[in-house]
């Protein structure tokens, strides 16, 4: 059976998912693919699959989200602020139907071009050395007089972690710093 393709998420069989057989908790089929990755949920299922992730049955079944609403870039949980421009279909593909990823905080999903943008993985600062004009001004986000000294310490799996997206629409990356 062909694996699902996650828009948002393209390597997700790399970040959230990890090879053990089992039985969906949301299908009832017996898998080899778990995933590993944050669902908001008041019922907590062991074992769901990528199939159930992506046709929006997991989400559905236990009432969940993959992805906060409100943690995606430009989405204000403060109802007397203006309605988000990224429309809603992209924003329930990301909270329903896009497995989410592993991170100290609480996720954070950028955007561009009012969409949200596809995560691509994990970074260090040497990973970003070929983008580097591109996240600049995030990283500068983090910490504007040390710019270069957060750079240095970003890893891929440590205390400080460069969460990478890229825009689908204009090719423009971004970066999210994940502190431990």
């Amino acid at each position: 059976m062909e694996r699902p393709v996650f828009t948002y998420h393209p390597n997700a069989y790399a970040t959230a998912f990890e090879t053990v057989d089992g039985v969906c908790d949301g299908c009832g089929q017996s898998r080899a693919l778990r995933y590993r990755g944050p669902f908001y949920t008041t019922r907590k299922p062991d074992y769901l699959c990528p199939w159930c992730i992506a046709d929006g049955s997991a989400s559905a079944r236990f009432e969940g989200e993959f992805t906060g609403w409100t943690d995606i870039e430009g989405v204000s949980p403060d109802p007397a602020d203006p309605l988000p421009t990224i429309p809603r279909e992209m924003l329930l593909e990301i909270c329903e139907r896009t497995p989410g990823y592993p991170s100290w905080q609480q996720s954070v999903w950028l955007s561009h071009c009012e969409r949200p943008c596809a995560f691509l993985g994990f970074a260090s600062g040497e990973d970003l050395l070929p983008i580097l004009d591109q996240v600049r001004p995030d990283v500068a986000a983090v910490n504007p007089r040390y710019a270069d000294g957060v750079l240095e310490c970003l890893t891929r799996d440590g205390e400080m972690v460069g969460c990478l997206f890229q825009c689908l629409q204009c090719g423009q990356h971004r970066l999210h710093v994940d502190l431990g």
